[in-house]
Order: C-alpha cells, then structure tokens, then sequence
C-alpha cells in the first residue's frame, strides 16, 4: 500500500522543528516552542475518536511515564474532544494539542492529508526533537490504520536524555 499523500513536505531529521501553535485539552494557547531545553515526543494522527489514535495515545502516555521526555499529540480534533477523552482515560503524561485554528502542523509541518476519507486531518506521524530543538527521529506509518513503532521512538528519545 502506498504511503499517505501530504500536504508536505515534512521536516526531515537533522533540521529544526518549525513553528507549531496549539490549543490544548484545556483550550490555552501552547507552542512546541515552550518545551525547549526538554526531549519531545511529538505525535500527530487523525483523532482520538479512532481506535488506533486512542491505542497510541494510551500506549505513549504509559510507556513515556517517568522517563523525562515530554510528550505532545497534535490532532485536529477539537479541545473539548481532546478534554473529554484524557479525562475518560486517565492520560497524565501526553499534552493533547489541537491543530483546528493555527493549522501549523496540517500546513507548516505539512502533516496534513490530501486524499482519502480523512482528508484534512492529519497524518500518523512521530517525531523526537531534542533539546535545541532539532529533529532526530521521524516515523510515518504506511497506512492510517497501523500503529507507529513506539520502541524505536522510545528508544531514540531515551538516547538524547
């Protein structure tokens, strides 16, 4: 199966993350930029009202526990989705972001996609950023409906600790 048409280009590994403004569970304003100086996680997916989003943001939220990384999630689902969902499920150590009025991650990040049912949302995609900043570790999944290789994100955060 072919991978998932972007809005692209992504930012490859070796560059600085760019710009990425948020809104969060709790409806304030967030920016990637906030988290500078600490590793972050970052993962972007579709909703977290698919099962596949929600198995990743649960299985993040307890493996990335304790381990000093901070991770961050970026869908286009509204705060109150967002909201809902973290409090229903218990999620502590994923920072929900909503991509729904900046769009950074659908067009500047280019993590947006262009085809099929889900066009307009976002791409399953992780990425590890260091403390400066700069992307060390990408992964996009081949098709939506696959999960992402959390150990070799995992792993490649724990080695920028």
């Amino acid at each position: 199966m072919p991978q998932p048409a972007f809005f692209g280009p992504l930012p490859a590994v070796g560059t600085t993350a760019p710009t990425l403004r948020y809104v969060k569970a709790d409806r304030k304003e967030a920016a990637l930029h906030e988290h500078s100086g600490h590793v972050v996680i970052l993962i972007a997916f579709p909703s977290v009202d698919t099962s596949t989003c929600a198995l990743e943001t649960r299985t993040f939220n307890q493996k990335a526990s304790g381990m000093g990384a901070k991770v961050v999630s970026i869908s286009m689902d509204l705060p109150f989705a967002l909201n809902r969902f973290c409090a229903a499920e218990g999620i502590a150590n994923v920072e929900a972001g909503s991509d729904f009025r900046y769009h950074d991650a659908a067009h500047v990040w280019g993590a947006a996609l262009t085809e099929g049912a889900l066009a307009g949302t976002l791409g399953r995609i992780t990425w590890v950023i260091d403390k400066e900043g700069v992307i060390r570790y990408q992964e996009v999944t081949p098709e939506l409906g696959a999960e992402p290789d959390y150990e070799a994100a995992l792993n490649a955060a724990k080695a920028l600790l």
